[in-house]
């Protein structure tokens, strides 16, 4: 069978089971509404619909109610982020459940937004940076401003009460790290490339603007690099470092992002296989090698 036959025969097939759970997802949300929640009379025993109607939905969101039903049996209908929208907003769908009715629907999902219930998500995200320890690892928000690092990353990494606390203005003007980044060099023009990136993908927020120009503004070389347009999605950066009490450190830093936190970005270093990376980082955090730092640790 031709490979454009067996590709158009899974794209139908994948068409189906998206529609068949766009019927299951909306009858489910649909029924755990009840009418008194959106002001709607319960009907006492000739209520038989657990949850709200079709067309109550339908009149709730503003819709026609046989357009409503289309798209309830997953029909291929036109819809619109707007229609969907009023349809979330009816069936008190979450960010999370909002997003997966774009999908279902065919449509690009909206930007991830924190739930109400995960701002308290920082505890946990603390004991997992400290849990991470001897190793270095700190936590940004949107703007790359540093919301918590443990003691391995002001040990290693320089960081400290004093700085900007943003990652990226820090690394190009925190004379601490620049001395101590053997391969600063290297990664200035990776580190620019994916913030250009994050700009790209918020096009609208006016608080990577306000970051953007500080930055153009505290260093030439970050302008001259914003200027050449590179472009790349954040992954893993290898870092060479020259400390003062162990010599070379070899790390690869991890960006990684937390769905239920999609403010935030958790940044792990990993030692590598060279230059007893990994030995030296377990000195440092240990009593002798807190004693001889020569800055306070960070926390």
């Amino acid at each position: 069978m031709p490979d454009v036959i067996v590709r158009a025969e899974a794209a139908s097939a994948g068409r189906d089971r998206r529609r068949s759970e766009l019927r299951e997802f909306l009858m489910s949300r649909r029924a755990r509404v009840s009418p008194a929640e959106v002001g709607l009379p319960e009907g006492g025993a000739r209520r038989r619909t657990p949850g709200l109607r079709r067309e109550e939905v339908a009149v709730l969101a503003g819709v026609g109610a046989s357009w409503y039903q289309w798209l309830e049996q997953g029909r291929d209908i036109s819809v619109s982020p707007q229609v969907l929208d009023s349809v979330a907003r009816v069936l008190r769908l979450s960010n999370a459940e909002r997003r997966h009715l774009y999908v279902l629907a065919g449509l690009n999902p909206p930007a991830a937004e924190v739930e109400p219930a995960k701002r308290d998500m920082c505890e946990g995200l603390r004991r997992l940076i400290d849990t991470w320890m001897p190793y270095p690892a700190h936590i940004m928000d949107r703007y790359y401003n540093c919301v918590m690092y443990n003691d391995a990353a002001g040990a290693v990494l320089g960081m400290r009460p004093g700085t900007t606390w943003n990652c990226i203005l820090d690394f190009f003007t925190d004379p601490l790290y620049r001395a101590r980044a053997r391969s600063w060099e290297q990664n200035a023009r990776t580190v620019v490339a994916q913030f250009r990136a994050t700009c790209a993908a918020n096009p609208e927020d006016e608080g990577f603007q306000e970051v953007l120009a500080e930055l153009k503004e505290a260093s030439a070389e970050f302008a001259a690099l914003w200027e050449e347009r590179d472009i790349e999605d954040a992954g893993q950066i290898r870092k060479e470092l020259d400390h003062p009490l162990v010599g070379l450190l070899c790390l690869e830093s991890t960006a990684l992002k937390v769905p239920a936190r999609p403010d935030l970005t958790i940044v792990l270093h990993t030692p590598l296989d060279e230059a007893n990376s990994a030995g030296k980082l377990e000195w440092l955090a240990s009593p002798e090698g807190r004693r001889g730092a020569m800055y306070p640790v960070a926390g």
